[in-house]
């Protein structure tokens, strides 16, 4: 299933997180902006790179056991960012073939890639819908939205370094708890957040490198991430650091020349069900 979309004019005059993290992951869907600022960041916390490994790693494994050990046939993922194989529905499908996945972004340029998410098994079904996290109402509104899941059955909820994005001062607790309300019972939130408490000078420079180049960003306190939580049933291990949230074979590559440390990763992750 595709979702037609209007052209839109891509904004190059200044970075953009999106692409910035493409660059993290090697990909090649940036400009030259995109990479300064990148570069920037990873002069001051080179873990950077493997922070960002190590963020798609967990949105893998969560995507497995959601699908594997609850049940889980359907996602919605905000946030969505330029495709990178394998994408959720790729991990999702290739444990039931049949899962449903509605991708969400508000960058232009993940909507020019779109055609990369639509790539469903026959049994499955994907969308792409333009909105954005700021505005939960005009995506929950979304006919393709509806179109595509069953929102009468448990969906999970993929907010994957996103909501460091959101700012308190933009109600990030309210806007997923609005997400999460208008979810059934037995649906999930899978969520990452990087986060200071490691190193705090560094992330505060990190902090200032995004927030000069026009995109504010606010990462947050263990207990901080946790509140997204509340309400619902962690899984084990709860909140812990990406590498140390469920980590399996698959989680180990080669480039990984010593242990991984919690300061390195700085990315709180963790799953919940919604009773």
């Amino acid at each position: 299933m595709t979702t037609p979309h209007a052209a839109r004019d891509i904004d190059t005059s200044r970075p953009h997180s999106a692409r910035m993290y493409d660059y993290y992951l090697g990909g090649k869907d940036h400009f030259e902006i995109d990479k300064q600022a990148a570069e920037s960041v990873a002069g001051v916390y080179p873990g950077i790179f493997v922070c960002a490994r190590e963020n798609r790693a967990f949105m893998h494994r969560a995507t497995r056991v959601l699908a594997r050990e609850h049940g889980i046939r359907q996602w919605l993922d905000i946030g969505t960012g330029i495709p990178t194989e394998p994408n959720l529905h790729q991990v999702a499908q290739s444990v039931v073939p049949d899962a449903r996945v509605v991708y969400a972004d508000n960058d232009p340029l993940v909507l020019k890639y779109a055609e990369r998410l639509m790539r469903s098994t026959p049994q499955g079904r994907t969308t792409y819908i333009e909105a954005d996290v700021n505005d939960p109402g005009a995506l929950l509104d979304s006919s393709a939205l509806s179109e595509v899941l069953d929102l009468d059955q448990p969906i999970a909820l993929s907010l994957n370094a996103l909501m460091h994005f959101v700012t308190d001062a933009q109600d990030p607790y309210g806007i997923v708890s609005r997400l999460l309300d208008f979810l059934p019972s037995g649906s999930a939130l899978a969520l990452s957040h990087c986060t200071p408490d490691f190193d705090p000078d560094t992330w505060q420079k990190v902090t200032d490198i995004y927030t000069n180049a026009g995109t504010p960003v606010q990462f947050r306190s263990r207990s901080a991430v946790a509140r997204f939580f509340e309400g619902l049933d962690l899984l084990e291990p709860g909140i812990s650091v990406g590498h140390r949230w469920r980590p399996d074979a698959a989680s180990a590559t080669e480039d990984d020349a010593e242990p991984l440390t919690d300061a390195v990763v700085s990315l709180w992750t963790g799953v919940g069900i919604k009773p």
